[in-house]
């Protein structure tokens, strides 16, 4: 795995461990209704908590998290190549798609939760008897679902990272395929082996007529 891959994946697990922390610490502040004192005339009285900066740090870093991934590793679905036909693509879409519905999910109760739970300290009037609190489990669900996005944003990254790495060896061993070693054309004219196609030249003296080798020596 590449280190540019590792740093990502690190960096965005980092983030998605923190939303949840901070999830499940403005769930254990969240106004709860033993906390709400109900006046006469019908006056709910909120005491001052800190869910609400708990919950928008989370859904910062959340959302935080949700960009670095997809702008590092893009929309699957905006691919300029063919999409392969293999496992590492149907995983990465899967993945890709839950991932922001999850994500969706989240950030919205991470942020609804922690303004509605905030009622800066100040009487309020209630709908008859009842004082609104905001529902147990809004925020545990919130920094549960902010796990499961980010994982999910890992796992569709790392699988499109190895999907891309697949194909560029694909585009390489295409475009280079090789020098294939071929055999010389023409042989030379005495191959040092003297193959059986190629006899060796006649290294035997040749015998001459005494006549004609006079005649060459003074015409």
């Amino acid at each position: 795995m590449e280190k540019k891959v590792v740093t990502v994946c690190v960096i965005v697990g980092f983030l998605g461990l923190l939303s949840a922390a901070l999830g499940f610490a403005a769930e254990a502040k969240r106004v709860k209704v033993s906390d709400v004192q109900l006046t006469n005339p019908g006056t709910c009285i909120y005491p001052r908590n800190s869910a609400l900066p708990l919950g928008i740090t989370a859904a910062v870093a959340l959302l935080m998290a949700q960009a670095i991934i997809n702008t590092v590793a893009g929309c699957i679905c905006c691919k300029r190549r063919p999409h392969p036909s293999g496992s590492n693509w149907m995983i990465g879409l899967i993945c890709f798609i839950v991932s922001w519905i999850t994500f969706i999910i989240a950030f919205l109760l991470l942020l609804t939760g922690a303004v509605l739970n905030d009622q800066n300290g100040e009487e309020n009037m209630s709908f008859g008897n009842y004082c609104y609190v905001v529902k147990p489990g809004v925020f545990a669900g919130a920094a549960v679902l902010s796990l499961a996005s980010v994982a999910l944003g890992i796992i569709y990254y790392v699988a499109l990272s190895s999907m891309e790495e697949t194909q560029q060896q694909a585009w390489g061993t295409q475009n280079n395929p090789g020098i294939a070693m071929g055999q010389p054309q023409f042989p030379p004219s005495y191959p040092p082996q003297y193959p059986a196609a190629y006899p060796p030249p006649n290294t035997q003296p040749v015998f001459v007529h005494e006549d004609i080798y006079k005649r060459q020596q003074f015409p």
